[in-house]
């Protein structure tokens, strides 16, 4: 028979971390040299933890700070579409060519470039 019961509030082991945090992160292990292992000991992370997000942000889902100077990658190239569409939008990252509607919002864009970007 149990005589004394202590409970122990406090947190649970779980962080709620926000986006930019997350990203920032991310960003910090795609840099040249940077090993997952590493980074995430540094941020109070588990590796495999770290390695979800930065495939989140491969596929888009997280999208990565715009200071990051990996950014400048890309050339844009704009053409007059010929008829009423708007024409289709092609981003070409070494050999690999993602084809979009010509209506795609800016912010999708943008979360594709990033997402090649990682994956590259």
């Amino acid at each position: 028979m149990v005589e004394r019961l202590e409970v122990i509030a406090g947190p649970t082991g779980r962080r709620n971390w926000p986006d930019a945090v997350k990203a920032r992160i991310v960003a910090e292990s795609f840099a040249r040299d940077a090993r997952v292992s590493d980074v995430a000991r540094r941020h109070g992370l588990q590796p495999q933890q770290l390695t979800t997000w930065r495939r989140l942000a491969r596929e888009g889902k997280l999208a990565l700070p715009d200071d990051d100077e990996r950014l400048d990658f890309a050339s844009l190239v704009v053409e007059t579409p010929s008829g009423d569409d708007a024409a289709p939008i092609e981003l070409e990252v070494e050999g690999v060519i993602v084809r979009l509607p010509g209506d795609s919002a800016t912010v999708r864009i943008a979360e594709i470039a990033a997402a090649l970007r990682a994956a590259l």
